[in-house]
């Protein structure tokens, strides 16, 4: 009777694997289109250009400071609360034949004059094209050295099946988390790689989860085919899966929504991240996995024989 009530509360995950399939198909090839023919909006940390910090005497209004800064030429300048809302950091693509100093003074200007308060100039920093393409490369080779990192770990802890399900399924939630980047030409700064990072720390955690109780199961369940163990596998996993992403998807719209501008790139990437990667740990990594041919002979642990304990034992 247990058996019985078992089976029928198991999901039928591996049902729905072909149309998953074609959603992630559709979505990589349109997250590569975007990339190939948008590319990310990079922001200063790796196009360079200058840094600006003033102070206010009274809390600042950011959208004067905007619309100040937009009546002198500079529509393209990010402004943000730094520290306190009396700090404001102004953001400003490079400009040709323009020095840093003398760029500082134009902006300090423009928002006295729009603004009508006393402004005071407390940091100014130009960060050059160079050390921008040196973060870029140092951005993506961390992102792919992990991902080889997790394929050596997994296939040493598991099998190489599983692992090669995995790194694609995080490599699946990287692309199209840029992708979504990519399309609303949202701004690309180094809080974003560590919040990819995060993505590809976070999923891959979930889906060691899955993968263990699917090797566990190989092993219990001697009856049933490799896709009956992954169904029976994810649906014990799932209610762990759901209330994990769920109270960690609390925290991060709190962020997205009260955290400020300066933040507010991170934490989406952390909520696209965190959906994506929900999706991908049951629909990619573990499909992925059966595709490949997993069977239960591969996650059985190796057979030792003890010759000489048998030669001991007889008369």
């Amino acid at each position: 009777m247990f058996q019985l009530l078992k089976a029928e509360k198991t999901i039928d995950f591996m049902r729905w694997s072909k149309f998953a399939f074609i959603f992630s198909i559709l979505m990589i090839a349109s997250s590569i289109f975007t990339l190939s023919t948008k590319w990310l909006n990079w922001g200063l940390d790796f196009t360079g250009g200058t840094l600006i910090e003033v102070g206010f005497q009274q809390p600042a209004d950011l959208e004067n400071v905007r619309s100040a800064l937009e009546a002198k030429g500079f529509g393209d300048a990010t402004v943000q609360n730094f520290g306190s809302s009396r700090d404001v950091m102004v953001r400003l693509r490079p400009r040709d034949n323009v020095q840093g100093e003398t760029l500082g003074n134009q902006i300090l200007d423009a928002i006295k004059q729009g603004t009508g308060e006393s402004v005071e100039m407390r940091r100014i920093e130009f960060v050059g094209p160079n050390v921008g393409d040196e973060l870029t490369e140092a951005g993506g080779l961390a992102i792919i050295v992990s991902l080889i990192c997790i394929l050596l770990y997994v296939s040493m802890r598991f099998e190489w099946r599983l692992a090669a399900g995995a790194v694609l399924a995080l490599t699946h939630d990287v692309i199209i988390t840029l992708g979504i980047f990519s399309l609303l030409q949202i701004e690309v700064d180094l809080t974003i790689v560590a919040a990819l990072l995060t993505v590809v720390g976070y999923s891959l955690n979930d889906t060691i989860v899955v993968f263990d109780r699917i090797r566990e199961n190989f092993r219990k369940m001697r009856k049933g085919e490799s896709a009956d163990v992954m169904n029976s596998s994810i649906t014990q996993t799932l209610s762990r899966t759901l209330i994990t992403s769920g109270t960690t998807l609390f925290v991060v719209i709190a962020l997205f929504t009260q955290g400020g501008a300066m933040i507010h790139g991170f934490a989406l990437a952390l909520l696209l991240g965190i959906t994506v990667g929900t999706y991908s740990s049951i629909y990619v990594a573990s499909a992925l996995a059966l595709k490949l041919g997993i069977q239960r002979e591969h996650l059985m642990p190796p057979q030792i024989e003890k010759e000489g304990e048998e030669l001991d034992e007889l008369p």
